[in-house]
């Protein structure tokens, strides 16, 4: 998050600026807590960004027009500024997390408290996203990926106008040429990999530089003795502005490719209400007033608080929050807010003490290490608030387990384009050519350990990989566009030759291929690819199981059972007509198949699941699932796994 209030003796306090980061804390605020009320709200961040680019620049201008430019000076004033606040949530964090969360989610946290504390958030956030990321709400630090933003931005840029400087450079020509090829990054990736235009630095440093750009001509516009702007111009451009932050509040939503182009009409809203001045009338008489100028003093506590509240209380109770519950925690992160601001940042930022500096760095350090730490050590799974359940939780590992490669099958199989792929499964019980075959996505992949683990599949030579389903769509032109996921563009048809070189090379020796992940609801062209990939199995010997799709359900299952200071708020049962419903879109699959594959026999998962009343996504007091994705727990898996030996076995089909 943006730097605030960073007051310098050679810089003018502006009260309005204060009023337009209160404008830019509290869209940001009332979207977390209220996404509905205003879905551009997450733009206030890219005001941020411009506010924080004019501050800093405008101290850095006039700090080496003084001769007073110092880089220890200029690092001591932003630990003081943003590290008490940061230090106080962070540790609030995780005092949480070790009373309210379960190991996997508090594994998470120690990962994203080290990542805050290095201000490296965003590059630890780039790094997790995908389609099998924990989903936004339910990661306390998330917002700390724009501060890490920030503080990159910062260790670069007093640098270069040093050197600029030092060369005596342009500083204006400076910031245009890097805000240019910043923009032309994000522009030229948003498209094609948009979590990185997201994330990274150098693809959103340009509405920094935007701030820099305006410092800069007012720094020289003062030095230079030239008119201030009319007041008739003045004021048309505070209400351009105005009208630019309002378009995006209102047109930008979640589904809008981000930042991109969407992202200038915020930043320039924000650099046009800086540029026009404190005079404007919009400026004077509402930005520069008590209540936006308070809410702009604690704009940056409140930051830091709001989130975590809302995130803390998601996780506990699992489903959307309840309206009382959102106004609870805005209502909360305000308190401590201005708690913070009076009793923390203040005090320590205008401390004269020089063991403040090197003792926030130090508590800073060592609360990074001990996150890292947490990390490391699976969540702490021996605190005694989650100890008597600690083997149901044990099965909460998340969409990416243990069983999603293996160097066996890694070097058995290698793959060089999978480097490039959001996920990929591949994982071998032996080195040696498979006798048992997983076919198919993430619902392939997520049997493996109930074939590991149950006899007489736990002999076999089992080997799980590829990432997409067997009714994909295949495209083969290499210069079709490619996203995220392993099955864009050519990718599939990429897998779909290296899996039918595995199979030819395994032809006598692969008994079994179970195949799992296709579609819920099938029309022609899915029947048409399981029937053509059917042919391709049959002609090299193997028999074929179609696993037919089991049961799902948004959300994970934590809220199904008592969590430190929580008994179960959620019911894991689903109607029996869920089950009713999900059978009769898979029909046409298995009417086609009787036809033109009558040997391929069908295995119905969601026995397991349900009885002659109801289903459940309990098993035997045990999570079915491991993640809000829906892919089973090992012990589910394993259930499951010892009910197709006894179907399999009464069919007589291959086992050993």
């Amino acid at each position: 998050m943006p730097s605030f209030q960073m007051h310098n003796k050679n810089l003018r306090y502006r009260p309005d600026i204060d009023g337009l980061r209160a404008i830019a804390v509290s869209v940001v605020v009332l979207f977390h807590a209220f996404p509905a009320l205003l879905p551009g709200g997450f733009i206030g961040v890219d005001i941020f960004f411009v506010i924080s680019g004019y501050l800093i620049s405008s101290i850095l201008y006039k700090s080496m027009e003084a001769g007073t430019f110092s880089l220890a000076d200029f690092y001591a004033r932003r630990i003081k500024r943003i590290f008490p606040a940061l230090l106080l949530v962070l540790v609030s964090s995780l005092v949480a997390g070790w009373f309210l969360l379960f190991p996997d989610e508090y594994k998470e946290l120690g990962k994203h408290v080290a990542g805050g504390a290095a201000f490296v958030s965003n590059l630890v956030l780039w790094n997790e996203a995908g389609y099998f990321d924990v989903t936004a709400e339910k990661k306390p630090l998330l917002h700390l990926w724009s501060l890490g933003i920030e503080e990159q931005f910062y260790f670069f840029w007093p640098l270069a106008l040093w050197l600029a400087w030092k060369l005596r450079l342009n500083f204006l020509l400076l910031a245009v040429a890097a805000m240019a090829v910043s923009f032309f990054l994000n522009i030229q990736n948003i498209g094609t990999d948009p979590v990185s235009v997201f994330y990274l630095p150098q693809m959103r440093m340009w509405e920094l530089l935007i701030g820099a750009s305006i410092a800069y001509l007012q720094w020289r516009g003062r030095r230079l003795s030239m008119p201030a702007l009319a007041m008739a111009a003045s004021n048309l451009l505070s209400v351009a502005g105005a009208a630019l932050i309002a378009y995006g509040l209102y047109t930008i939503t979640k589904e809008t490719p981000f930042p991109g182009t969407a992202a200038v009409a915020p930043a320039m809203g924000a650099a046009l209400l800086i540029a026009c001045g404190p005079n404007a009338y919009l400026n004077r008489w509402i930005l520069s007033s008590r209540l936006f100028v308070w809410i702009g003093l604690i704009s940056y506590p409140l930051y830091l608080w709001h989130w975590p509240l809302l995130s803390f209380a998601h996780i506990i109770i699992g489903e959307a929050l309840p309206l009382r519950v959102a106004q609870l925690a805005v209502g909360v992160s305000v308190v401590l807010a201005i708690l913070t601001y009076f009793l923390v940042e203040k005090p320590l930022r205008h401390a004269e003490s020089r063991w403040i500096v090197p003792g926030l760095a130090g508590v800073m350090l060592l609360l990074g290490i001990a996150g890292y730490d947490i990390f490391k050590k699976d969540g702490l799974t021996e605190r005694a608030l989650i100890k008597e359940s600690a083997l149901r939780n044990s099965q909460f590992v998340g969409p990416l387990w243990k069983y999603t490669k293996n160097d066996t099958c890694l070097k058995r199989y290698p793959f060089p384009d999978a480097s490039d792929y959001g996920w990929w499964f591949c994982v071998a019980s032996k080195d040696a050519p498979p006798t048992l075959l997983l076919l198919g996505s993430s619902f392939a992949n997520h049997h493996y350990a109930g074939f590991l683990t149950v006899k007489p599949f736990s002999v076999e030579s089992i080997l799980s990989i590829g990432a997409c389903p067997v009714d994909v769509r295949y495209i083969t032109d290499p210069e079709a566009p490619k996203t995220y996921s392993p099955c864009s563009g050519d990718r599939a048809h990429k897998q779909r030759l290296l899996i039918d070189g595995v199979i030819e090379a395994s032809a006598g020796t692969l008994r079994l291929v179970v195949i799992d992940g296709l579609s819920q609801a099938q029309n022609s062209a899915t029947i048409q690819a399981v029937q053509e990939r059917l042919d391709f199995l049959v002609g090299h010997g193997a028999k074929v199981v179609i696993f037919k799709p089991h049961l799902t359900r948004d959300g994970d299952l934590k809220g199904c059972f008592a969590r430190p200071l929580k008994t179960p708020q959620q019911s894991c049962e689903l109607p029996l007509g869920a089950r009713k419903e999900l059978d009769a879109k898979f029909q046409p699959l298995v009417d086609a198949l009787a036809a033109s594959h009558p040997d391929i026999p069908f295995f119905d998962q969601n026995d397991m699941l349900c009885d002659g009343d109801r289903c459940s996504l309990i098993v035997d007091g045990m999570p079915a699932f491991r993640d809000e994705y829906s892919h089973y727990s090992e012990y589910a898996s394993e259930v499951l796994v010892k009910r197709f030996a006894e179907w399999a076995a009464e069919r007589g089909l291959p086992l050993q």
